[in-house]
This record gives C-alpha cells, sequence and structure tokens, in this order.
C-alpha cells in the first residue's frame, strides 16, 4: 500500500462566499459552554454549533453525552444542506493567513499524514489526557469530518514559501474578523502546479512539529484505525481518514505567549513562611508595579496584593544539559511547586490552573484577589526553538508550557472522513 506524502490536499468544506463572517468561530476548547452560549446568541450559522453544540440542548448537559454529538452531526449536515457550507469539487490546500495586530504569518490548511504522526515524523511535546481524546474521537466520528485544525510548525522551506506568497498575492476566498479582532484570511490552492509543488516541496521536511492541537492529532490516529475496521478491504490508504486536519506555519512566524500559574493554597504555609521557603532559591524584590518576566530564569509572583520579582540563586539546568529541564516552566514546577507546594503532577492536580499569557497579568492579579487562588506565578513565554528542542529528542514539556495566539478558528476548512 502506497504511503501518502507528509501533506496532502484535502476536499475541503468551508463557508460558502459571503457566509465567513457568520460561520468561523474561536475553537472549542478555548471556550465554555456557557462562554459559547452566549457569544452563538443570535448567531445561527456559528460553527459554535457544530463545535459546541451542547448550546443547542438544555443548560447542564453533559458535554460528553451522546446526544451533544448527535446535535453536532445534525448541525453540520443542515449547514451543508442549506448552502452556508460547501464541499471543494477536487482536493485543494488552502493558505491561511493570521494577522493579530501588527503580527502577521501565513500557513497552509493541509490533510497531514496519520502514519508520519504515529512514526514521529510528525513530533508531539506533550502527553494527551484520555477524556480529551475520546471527546475528539466522538466528534469526529459523529459529525464524520475533522472540523477544528491542529497547529503545525514547520522549518522554513523556500519552495513552499515561493508557492504561498504568489497565491497570498492573489484575491482570497474570503477575509473574516474573528474573536479579539483576528483577521481570518483564506486563499484556496487549486491549480494543479501548485497543489504538486507544495506536496513536493513539505515531502522535503524530515520533520515538523505539533504546536497544538495533540489532542485532535491523537484522536484522528485512533479515528483511521476504527475506519479501516470499518471499511475491511475497502480500505485503500488515499481515504481522507488517512490524513487529519492541519495548519501547518513556518516556525520564524509564530508566537508564543507566556503561559502562566495560580495556585489555590500554600500547602498549609503563612505567606510570610510560603516567601521565606522561596528565599532558599531564589532573590526576591517587592515591586510597585506587576512583575513581567523580561527574561529566561526570572519570574513574577502575586501574594497578598503584591508583585515580587525572582531570580533563582541555586543552578539550574542548560539546554543542552536537559531541554526539558531547562525550561522556566519545569524550574518552576522543581523549586516552587513541587518542593515548596507539593503539586508533583500538573496533569493531574486541582490545585493549580493556568492562564494564557494574551488575558495579561491582571488576570492573575483578579484570581488571586478573589480568594479563589492564593498565588500567582508570571513566567516568561517559552520559545519556539525551545519546543523544538524537546520533540527533537523525543521528550515531552511538562503541561502547559506554549499558549500560540493567534487562535486558528473552527469552521474555515473541514476534513470529511470520506
Amino acid at each position: 500500500m502506497k504511503k501518502l506524502p507528509l501533506f496532502t490536499p484535502i476536499r475541503g468544506i468551508r463557508p460558502a462566499p459571503g457566509k465567513a463572517q457568520d460561520v468561523i468561530a474561536p475553537p472549542y476548547d478555548v471556550l465554555d459552554s456557557e462562554e459559547a452560549r452566549a457569544l452563538a446568541q443570535g448567531k445561527p450559522l456559528s460553527f459554535l454549533h457544530v463545535s459546541k453544540a451542547e448550546i443547542d440542548l438544555p443548560a447542564g448537559t453533559d458535554v460528553h453525552a451522546p446526544e451533544v454529538y448527535e446535535k453536532a452531526a445534525e448541525n453540520f449536515r443542515r449547514m451543508l444542506d442549506d448552502g452556508i457550507l460547501v464541499q471543494d469539487s477536487k482536493p485543494c490546500f488552502y493558505i491561511y493567513r493570521l494577522q493579530m495586530g501588527d503580527h502577521v504569518q501565513t500557513g497552509v490548511v493541509v490533510g497531514a499524514c496519520v502514519d508520519d504522526y504515529d512514526a514521529g515524523r510528525i513530533r508531539r511535546h506533550e502527553f494527551t489526557r484520555p477524556v480529551k481524546e475520546d471527546d475528539r474521537v466522538n466528534q469526529i466520528r459523529y459529525v464524520r469530518a475533522q472540523t477544528g485544525p491542529g497547529l503545525i510548525a514547520y522549518k522554513p522551506i523556500p519552495a513552499a514559501a515561493a508557492v504561498i506568497a504568489r497565491v497570498a498575492a492573489g484575491k482570497p476566498a474570503f477575509s473574516a474578523v474573528g474573536q479579539g479582532g483576528v483577521i481570518h484570511t483564506l486563499w484556496v490552492v487549486d491549480a494543479d502546479a501548485d497543489i504538486k509543488a507544495l506536496t513536493a516541496a513539505f515531502d522535503t521536511a524530515e520533520t515538523v512539529y505539533i504546536a497544538d492541537g495533540h489532542h485532535r492529532s491523537a484522536a484522528a490516529s485512533r479515528v483511521k484505525k476504527l475506519m479501516i475496521g470499518e471499511r475491511g478491504n475497502a480500505h485503500t490508504g488515499t481515504e481522507p481518514y488517512n490524513t487529519y486536519l492541519a495548519v501547518a506555519y513556518p516556525v520564524d512566524e509564530m508566537k508564543i505567549w507566556d503561559y502562566n500559574r495560580v495556585v489555590r493554597d500554600l500547602n498549609g504555609l503563612t505567606p510570610a513562611a510560603f516567601l521565606a521557603k522561596i528565599g532558599e532559591s531564589f532573590s526576591i524584590e517587592q515591586l510597585a508595579g506587576q512583575a513581567k518576566p523580561a527574561a529566561r530564569r526570572e519570574f513574577g509572583l502575586y501574594l497578598g496584593g503584591h508583585w515580587y520579582r525572582l531570580k533563582p540563586t541555586v543552578p539550574t539546568p542548560t539546554r543542552d544539559q536537559d531541554p526539558v529541564g531547562a525550561l522556566d516552566v519545569s524550574v518552576l514546577s522543581d523549586l516552587v511547586l513541587d518542593r515548596i507546594l507539593g503539586i508533583a503532577d500538573l496533569r493531574k492536580s486541582d490545585r493549580v490552573d493556568f492562564v494564557g499569557g494574551i488575558r495579561g497579568l491582571g488576570e492573575l492579579e483578579k484570581r488571586v484577589d478573589s480568594g479563589e487562588m492564593a498565588a500567582g506565578f508570571a513566567l516568561f513565554a517559552t520559545s519556539v526553538d525551545e519546543l523544538v528542542s524537546v520533540a527533537d529528542i523525543n521528550q515531552v514539556m511538562p503541561p502547559k508550557s506554549t499558549w500560540f495566539e493567534p487562535k486558528l478558528a473552527d469552521g474555515v476548512v473541514s476534513n470529511p472522513l470520506l
């Protein structure tokens, strides 16, 4: 059975002309049910009716209940039947540009080869949680399409860049403004020569990297196995389910924001005792304003209405010694969260929560001042180079090490299973 290239074109399902502004929606995993319900109010064409279908069921419905996935499938099919969504007549690539303020990144919507994911050519840097995988598997199987794209980073490929630049100089299929004022622009790559050139250019990449969407990727691998079981001898290895929906961007255009932490308690310590414990491994400087880290190995602590700047005074690993241990998120976990607070497993502990840097340090202040949390920690953003260093040795980062912005929208392009 012939192996697929790393990235292949897909017969994408996308908004019909003039409908994109009404359709595109934030990714399913950045909103809770009530936020999604409020955002979709008065917007019957919003893709949230597919990606967060519980909003069309009674409040309090279990988001993992079968009726949620059934409603998602019903809504997706209705949008197709009503001509709100249309499917391209041939497999295409799609140029997908994101613009947030002055930041611009231009990538390609692709069908990423599931076999290459399974083999590690598409490299991961996070563990996945079974419950989240199960959710994505059910969503894909009921809807019969992959509707939420993964985010892939690749090292620059000049031959691909040339095609992308030329196509993106033409008229787009649509340009729409999403959440936070982010502009989402899509071009269709349907010329056979361009499709062939992009396929060949990307297939020269030895490895590419999952930036965001580990659960989407893992779910697609599981769905492929299920589909092979369903189709039996009819399976050819070239069906759309042999790929998964992703958008690939060159690493030098991507932006990682800080991913901060808040903790619910001080492990029985008073604030003064907690600061004293921190002082055994860090210098501590109280600031009049927010302590936003300006460099690696600098941390901000919000405690008792005050901000403190922390810098380690004990040796910490270098990237050459230990690419995972050298991450600032690892240093904070090792020296504070684990050693002082007794939070050893960030994946399982309910004593810690995570706040994307796009929300600002004011969100840490809000959650601590409200009494919900006892302290907040601000970190310097993980770099793309650090992500690549960890992935290249087949290791994983601590949970919630990277927060990518701007976010891809759901509903821009979907990949049908067949």
